[in-house]
This record gives structure tokens, C-alpha cells and sequence, in this order.
């Protein structure tokens, strides 16, 4: 259980780190337009942080970590959103600054989402598996 509330704590920590990093490269190149960086510190805190307090509850409920699949899950999940969040820290990275994104970047983005979906069916199979059986 700790490993998870730490987790949530990390998220939470990175996730007001990149609202503050999103400011301020704003604010330093006098930056007025829409960027991706303007929504990474609510992808963290939401996807990140709060979702992981929520299966910090679950966990407390059904004992989520003794099923076999949430190493899977644990880990697949964070490499996915830390995949998406870097990518999406890049990508509006480069359109403060006026630099030309690749098109790798997207592409990359959305290996990273894949990962999250796949992390998310580890998470409702694992969660479906440890659920009390049916009576009556």
C-alpha cells in the first residue's frame, strides 16, 4: 500500500513542478498562445495522482496487490502516462519556444496512450479477479 500512496505523492509533487515550469517558460518568452504544456500538470495530478489514491482505496478494499496482474498494471500504467506527459512536455516545450515539432513526437504520444489503456484493462482484470464471488 505504501508503494502506491507514494506514487500518488510523486504525481503530486511533479504534477505542481510542471504547472510552475508552465508558467514560467510562458511568462519568460512572453508566450500567449495555446500549448500542450498548459494542461501536463492536470494529466499529472488527475491521471497520476488522483487515480492512483483511488486505487490506493481499492487496494485497502480488495487487496489489489496480491493479484498477480498488478506488477503489470503498477507499471505499464506509469510508463505509459510518464510517456505521454514527456511527450506532451516536449511538444510544448517546442511550440514556446517557436522550434518546428517532429513528427515522431505524436507518434510517440500515442504509444504512450497505448500503454495506458493497456495498463487500465491490466487494472479492471486484476480488480475483476479479486472481487468476492457471486452468492446466492
Amino acid at each position: 500500500m505504501r508503494k502506491i500512496l507514494h506514487t500518488a505523492h510523486i504525481y503530486m509533487i511533479v504534477g505542481v513542478v510542471s504547472g510552475l515550469y508552465y508558467r514560467e517558460i510562458t511568462k519568460l518568452n512572453d508566450f500567449t498562445g495555446d500549448t500542450q504544456l498548459g494542461v501536463v500538470h492536470t494529466h499529472l495530478l488527475t491521471l497520476g495522482m488522483v487515480f492512483f489514491l483511488i486505487v490506493l482505496m481499492l487496494e485497502k478494499t480488495f487487496t489489489l496487490t496480491a493479484g498477480k496482474l498488478f506488477t503489470w498494471f503498477f507499471w505499464v500504467y506509469n510508463a505509459g502516462l510518464a510517456l505521454t506527459v514527456l511527450m506532451m512536455t516536449v511538444h510544448g516545450t517546442q511550440t514556446v519556444l517557436g522550434a518546428q515539432t517532429s513528427p515522431v513526437i505524436p507518434g510517440i504520444a500515442g504509444l504512450g496512450h497505448i500503454l495506458l489503456t493497456v495498463g487500465l484493462i491490466l487494472l479492471f482484470t486484476n480488480l475483476g479477479k479479486r472481487l468476492p464471488a457471486k452468492t446466492g
